[in-house]
């Protein structure tokens, strides 16, 4: 089973701020619930076939992944894939400026859970949308705090 799930937020910030904060992956521990820590296999920036490790807590247990960034669209889109990890994971951030100067904000991850986290697939998407849901919330808190 496919685990597929997309998240959205709003927040009020220009899009450059959002996707310079975001497209910058050691920043993710402040605003991901799960993940303890960033550590770049290849030089930093971010950019196109950048190689970042990640070890995060999901479901009560500890895991360890390596992402590539295999697209980057400069304000509008960032694309990473497993490169190394229990099971192949995508996840997605899109960004859009809107006319008010905030910006909309999308949170893709989609994945083939193999093996024994095939079977909780249906629990491992409810409780991935659940910690989406208060990445996000923690995301917009971050960045529009910074604006005050």
């Amino acid at each position: 089973m496919t685990v597929d799930v997309v998240s959205e937020v709003v927040i009020g910030r220009p899009v450059e701020v959002v996707a310079a904060y975001v497209a910058d992956p050691t920043n993710a521990p402040a605003w991901y619930v799960n993940i303890d820590t960033v550590v770049w296999v290849t030089e930093p920036p971010a950019r196109l076939g950048s190689k970042v490790k990640f070890v995060a807590r999901f479901l009560g247990r500890r895991l360890a992944y390596t992402y590539e960034l295999v697209e980057v669209v400069a304000n509008e889109r960032l694309v990473m894939r497993t490169a190394e990890g229990p099971f192949p994971m995508e996840t997605t951030y899109t960004w859009r400026a809107l006319p008010d100067g905030a910006t909309s904000m999308t949170l893709r991850n989609r994945g083939e859970p193999q093996g024994f986290s095939k079977l909780t697939a249906p629990l491992m998407a409810t409780a991935m949308r659940r910690a989406n849901r208060k990445d996000l919330a923690k995301l917009r808190s971050i960045l529009e705090t910074a604006a005050d």
